[in-house]
């Protein structure tokens, strides 16, 4: 069976249904959903996904920043069986709210060994070159380095390890491909930084697949962000930001993907695209 897997920064999960979140859900129809920014509680979070979902949060300690939440339909025929938050160490209040692990299991068909997804909700810190900000970044890059090492060395040992999802706004573009405007901003701004690409490329050497670029093949975008400001969006000025990175396991189970882009500007409920990519599991 197939598994819709969507992963959004929503710049407020409040602010995004108000703009139609929720027709989105109808539409697009997605089976989980890792969500960014939620700037909300868990039980917010749960009455605005409604009773068809089962919502885990990981709130931020500064109230209305970051956030990161998981949403799983509960007809889709897997079950959120755990979740811990902050597997990543968080070391001042400003990186909380960023990193949530939630184990997902195949509903029971009939007996035998359960299936086991891992998946991870991350938002990374935006940074700013020259800034402490910017500091912050780098260190919380390291950190989630660590915490990939280890989910490939369970992966490559343990079968039921096997299948991980990491989703989310990385805040990091990877090649040249993934930005419009590569030559002004290469090395002039956080995001498009050599020292912050070095990460995805060690990533991508442990075993951590790009799903997206992966089955998009090397094409210009597809982009997920676009700034508020002037005519990005509908110039399509944009950022390919938004990932899955999963493990090669789950890789080879990767469909389709979408980059969920609103039809015109007004239509937007963030200034991120849903990232959607469709499993066969």
């Amino acid at each position: 069976m197939m598994l819709k897997i969507a992963t959004v920064n929503v710049n407020g999960i409040r602010a995004a249904f108000r703009k139609g979140m929720d027709t989105w859900l109808e539409q697009a129809n997605p089976d989980v959903v890792l969500a960014q920014e939620v700037r909300a509680s868990e039980e917010i979070t749960q009455e605005l996904f409604g009773d068809n979902w089962q919502v885990v949060v990981n709130t931020s300690q500064l109230k209305g920043r970051a956030g990161v939440a998981v949403a799983v339909k509960k007809s889709c025929g897997w079950h959120l069986e755990s979740s811990q938050a902050d597997t990543v160490p968080v070391a001042v209040p400003e990186d909380s709210g960023r990193w949530l692990e939630a184990v997902l299991v195949r509903d029971e068909t009939g007996g035998g060994e359960d299936a086991r997804l891992r998946v991870i909700s991350a938002y990374f810190h935006s940074g700013e070159v020259g800034n402490e900000k910017q500091d912050h970044k780098m260190a919380h890059l390291a950190r989630i380095e660590e915490r990939l090492k280890q989910l490939c060395s369970a992966s490559s040992s343990d079968n039921n390890g096997s299948l991980a999802l990491v989703a989310g706004d990385f805040n990091v573009v990877h090649t040249e491909l993934d930005i419009k405007n590569w030559k002004p901003n290469h090395n002039k701004r956080a995001g498009v930084l050599d020292e912050e690409i070095a990460f995805l490329n060690r990533w991508r050497e442990q075993g951590w697949v790009d799903v997206v670029r992966t089955l998009a093949g090397q094409v210009q975008g597809p982009y997920s962000w676009w700034s508020w400001r002037g005519k990005a969006f509908d110039n399509d000025a944009g950022w390919r930001i938004d990932y899955h990175l999963a493990t090669p396991q789950l890789a080879r189970l990767a469909r389709s993907q979408k980059i969920d882009r609103a039809d015109a500007y007004d239509q937007r409920f963030s200034d991120h695209a849903p990232v959607v990519v469709a499993y066969s599991l």
